[in-house]
């Protein structure tokens, strides 16, 4: 019978490094850690520069005085999506969208107005919402974009303070950059037109639609090879749909490190009165913003040949929804 111990066995200790090793493996992690953090200092610093040169080909050089800084007042930008294609010679705005966004509550409401909405306000000429930015250029270039803001502000009941539009290059180079979006298409969409070059071909369900394919998806109506035809609020619905799309794709690390190349890449194709510095505000104040804080609103009506007369009701519940968020927080 073996002999009984008198102490607790323990498990042998795992012989110690020489102090002289122990250190070098110290210094070594430490001058590793110090390059890494250099590096993504440094890559994190190109990033700012990069941004910062792509905003400023975008903005205006404007002051921006504090109080009307985005980072402490609500604001309300409207967005216009123009067909500028040669092949057409158009400037009908086919995308309009109005945005309320609120620091305090980093919320925002987004309107979306059908391209054939009827517009009818006292001392404007009764026409289609589209027609208006086209035509306001027509008979002065200089001023189209303040006559804009303030017919869609009086049709919408708000003040809007910016405005700002891109062409159909512009959106699919945004898309592209991004690397494409997942979309759930939501019908078999197929029209042709030799004219100016469209050649919308989409299968219904989710799949990756990168610049072109998702100005197709955007700007699909009317069908000549078999497919059901779409209306306005259908494409107000997918215009939303991608938008929030761009949105997450922007809120993701990915997304962030290529803000720079987006804005870049779309210099040439957006046109703004919003000044540099007010963007980057605009940018630090809302990158992160909830999407569930997104409040999407698409007007719908009925089709009365040339246009979509809206309902009173719903026309009302979008205006008192913008106001809504611009009111927060005060």
């Amino acid at each position: 019978m073996p002999p009984v111990s008198s102490k607790t066995d323990t498990p042998a200790l795992p012989p110690r490094l020489p102090k002289r090793k122990s250190r070098w493996l110290l210094k070594t992690f430490i001058t590793l850690f110090t390059l890494v953090l250099l590096a993504g200092l440094s890559y994190a610093g190109y990033l700012y520069i990069q941004l910062n040169q792509a905003i400023e080909h975008v903005g205006t050089d404007a002051p921006v005085a504090p109080e009307q800084s985005a980072k402490k007042k609500a604001l309300t930008i409207l967005l216009l999506g123009t067909d500028t294609r040669a092949e057409t010679g158009s400037l009908n705005t086919d995308v309009m969208m109005v945005a309320s966004l609120n620091p305090n509550t980093k919320s925002a409401t987004l309107v979306s107005i059908p391209r054939d909405t009827q517009i009818k306000l006292s001392g404007v000429k009764t026409n289609k919402a589209n027609a208006f930015y086209a035509n306001f250029v027509a008979a002065d270039k200089k001023t189209a974009d303040a006559k804009t803001k303030e017919l869609i502000g009086r049709f919408l009941d708000v003040k809007i303070d910016y405005v700002t539009k891109i062409d159909f290059q512009g959106f699919e180079e945004v898309i592209d950059r991004l690397d494409g979006l997942t979309i759930d298409v939501d019908m078999d969409m197929c029209y042709t037109d030799k004219a100016d070059g469209t050649n919308i071909k989409l299968k219904k369900g989710v799949q990756t639609l990168y610049g072109q394919k998702a100005l197709d998806f955007v700007r699909y109506r009317k069908s000549n090879c078999g497919t059901a035809e779409s209306n306005d609020m259908e494409r107000n619905a997918r215009q939303q749909q991608v938008m929030d799309k761009i949105l997450a794709k922007l809120k993701s690390v990915d997304g962030v490190l290529k803000l720079g190349q987006v804005i870049e890449a779309v210099g040439n194709h957006i046109k703004t009165d919003i000044p540099s510095e007010q963007i980057k505000t605009f940018i630090g104040t809302y990158i992160g913003i909830d999407r569930d804080k997104i409040n999407y609103i698409h007007l719908e009506g009925e089709w009365e040949s040339p246009y979509i007369l809206l309902s009173n009701a719903d026309l009302k519940a979008a205006q008192t929804a913008l106001k809504l968020t611009l009111s927060q927080g005060k």
